[in-house]
This record gives C-alpha cells, structure tokens and sequence, in this order.
C-alpha cells in the first residue's frame, strides 16, 4: 500500500469513518470514476489545486466532477491572483501526485473552499490519495475535515 493510500485510510479511520477505499483502476476523468463507482459525475469530488502567486501556497477547490472552477471567481476567493500548481508544488504542499489529491490526509494545511452543489447528495466519492483509489463519504462532513468555506466559485 502506497504511502498516500496509507494516510488517507489513517485520516478516514481517526475521523470515524469507514474505510471505504475503492480501487477503481486507472480513472483520468471525472466520468471515468463515476462510471467506475456507479454514481453520477457530479458526485465525485475533484480536488483542483491552483498556486497562489502571492504566498507560493497550493490552495485547494473541492469541485462536483460535472463543475470547472471559475478562475475569477476563485482568485476572489483566495484574495491574491491564482496560476496554475505543477507537480512539485502539489506533492509537496499535500503529499499527493496530480490525479490523487484526497481532500484529506494532506502532509501541510491547505487552505480549501467547497462546491454547494457537492451538498446536493448523500453520498460523493473523491480520490484516496492515488489515481486508482476513491472513496465514499456524506458530503456535509468536508468542511469538518477539510477546512474548506462552502462558496461559489464555478462558471
């Protein structure tokens, strides 16, 4: 088991979550993981990190699969001008490789704003810390584990 899949579990389990980790195989896009898991796209989490220009810091935007964060609107949000996040600064800042930020678990706070329409359903499934792992959760519980505001932030 990865070290990443490892501290998703950890951080599930401490929360009292189950572990519901599902490998999913490789799953690129929103709709692949939906396909994989049987739910609608919008029921999976993206975690979109952007680089906040002024700090250096990734910040992250818990997005529906179907929803693209609007950069204005998200730039607004963090309050400094955003640009894109490479790999390096991703897995340093959460410990995740692009296509496997879990919106927990990370190795570094990371400030975080959430998608309302996540809200919309019982369940969403988001990536466990690798591109071939997802898991379960009731969306209301986020902002307790993340961190993240709920805020308007999509196009």
């Amino acid at each position: 088991m990865s070290k990443s899949l490892a501290r998703v579990r950890r951080a599930l389990l401490d929360a009292g979550l189950p572990d519901g980790i599902v490998d999913v195989g490789q799953a690129r896009t929103a709709q692949e993981a939906a396909d994989s898991v049987g739910c609608t796209v919008d029921q999976i989490a993206k975690s979109i990190i952007f680089r906040a220009e002024r700090t250096g810091d990734a910040v992250l935007f818990l997005t529906a699969g179907g929803n693209k964060v609007c950069a204005e609107k998200a730039t607004a949000l963090a309050g400094e001008p955003l640009g894109k996040a490479d790999a390096t600064l991703i897995r340093a800042q959460t410990g995740f490789a692009i296509g496997g930020v879990s919106p927990l678990g990370h190795l570094n706070p990371i400030r975080a704003w959430l998608d309302p329409r996540l809200l919309d359903f019982a369940e969403v499934w988001a990536a466990a810390g690798t591109p071939r792992h997802v898991f379960p959760l009731d969306p209301r519980s986020l902002p307790a584990l993340t961190g993240a505001q709920t805020a308007d932030f999509t196009e």
